[in-house]
């Protein structure tokens, strides 16, 4: 943009005892990623905020409620991943033992009636076909003893691996879709990246706002910049880094500044102050940063002339 312009002398060949120029500023666009009604708009035009500062809020009813969920399918996760890890619970284990305890004292009995019954078939009181059905017994009655001793150690087990690992990834992915819902909760409130001058707000209260669009135009003091030109001539003397100084009307003091960019292109004089004296003069465009503490004192905008020092 040339509308700012180098005051440059006739053909005295005098040097210039300063360059005119104007401020810049690089404004940073506030937007949240998410869309919604703008519930609460926190910042007023022409505010100075600091880092962290609360700027807007969106409307987050749906988002707050995706947030439970997820929160409470990680929580359902968890606990059937530590239940595969622990085995039963401690009422099951209970159950079994007092049914390994029925199951003993069933064959003890058993077992004695089979030593009683041997005896009396030996004595020929009783048939063969009672001997045998008391042995049937009591073999039973010890086989499920040892049935119910194997499913007590079993209890006391946890899961299979592959049912302990495939549990374990379900967790991870419930814990993964409550980080998107936090994030994506959290998007609907946006604070200041840093601190800053509100240039500008966008909407009010109670309108829908695009996902991306911004609500709140900041601009940093730190992203006020001075443009301004000088003749080919004068160009090589300016360097990255070269310090200047802003004089502004209206300003206290001159206010300290350093080159950060020339341009690698030559422009013509602007046509606004064209002439016979000046139509073959080459200008080169020249950026410079103000000061971080003196620069909130410029204004996009604003004239300014820069001298060397």
């Amino acid at each position: 943009m040339l509308s700012a312009f180098l005051a440059v002398t006739g053909c005295s060949g005098k040097q210039p005892p300063g360059w005119q120029g104007y401020v810049e500023g690089e404004f940073v666009q506030v937007a949240s990623s998410e869309a919604g009604r703008l519930d609460h708009l926190l910042v007023t035009r022409g505010q100075r905020v600091p880092a962290g500062a609360p700027l807007f809020a969106l409307e987050s009813e749906n988002e707050a409620a995706a947030h439970r969920q997820a929160r409470q399918q990680l929580s359902a996760a968890e606990a059937r991943l530590e239940d595969l890890r622990t085995g039963k619970r401690p009422q099951e284990l209970d159950v079994i033992r007092a049914q390994l305890a029925q199951a003993v004292a069933e064959e003890k009995k058993s077992a004695g009636d089979l030593v009683r019954d041997e005896a009396l078939f030996k004595a020929e009181v009783i048939p063969r076909a009672r001997l045998d059905e008391t042995s049937s017994r009591a073999a039973s009655d010890a086989a499920r003893t040892r049935e119910l001793k194997s499913q007590l150690v079993v209890a006391r087990l946890s899961a299979r691996d592959d049912q302990i690992k495939a549990q374990a990834a379900n967790v991870a992915a419930a814990r993964a879709a409550l980080e998107q819902a936090d994030w994506k909760l959290r998007q609907k409130a946006v604070a200041a990246p840093g601190a800053a001058l509100v240039f500008d707000v966008l909407y009010r209260e109670g309108e829908w706002v695009q996902a991306g669009s911004p609500v709140v135009r900041l601009l940093p003091p730190e992203n006020i910049k001075v443009r301004f030109f000088v003749p080919e001539t004068a160009a090589g003397a300016l360097s990255i880094g070269k310090d200047v100084v802003l004089h502004c009307d209206g300003c206290p003091a001159d206010i300290p500044a350093k080159v950060t960019y020339i341009s690698t292109e030559s422009e013509y004089t602007p046509p606004v102050i064209y002439s016979n004296e000046t139509r073959s003069k080459l200008v080169f465009m020249i950026e410079a940063r103000p000061s971080a503490d003196k620069a909130p004192g410029l204004h996009p905008g604003q004239p300014v002339e820069v001298k060397v020092r």
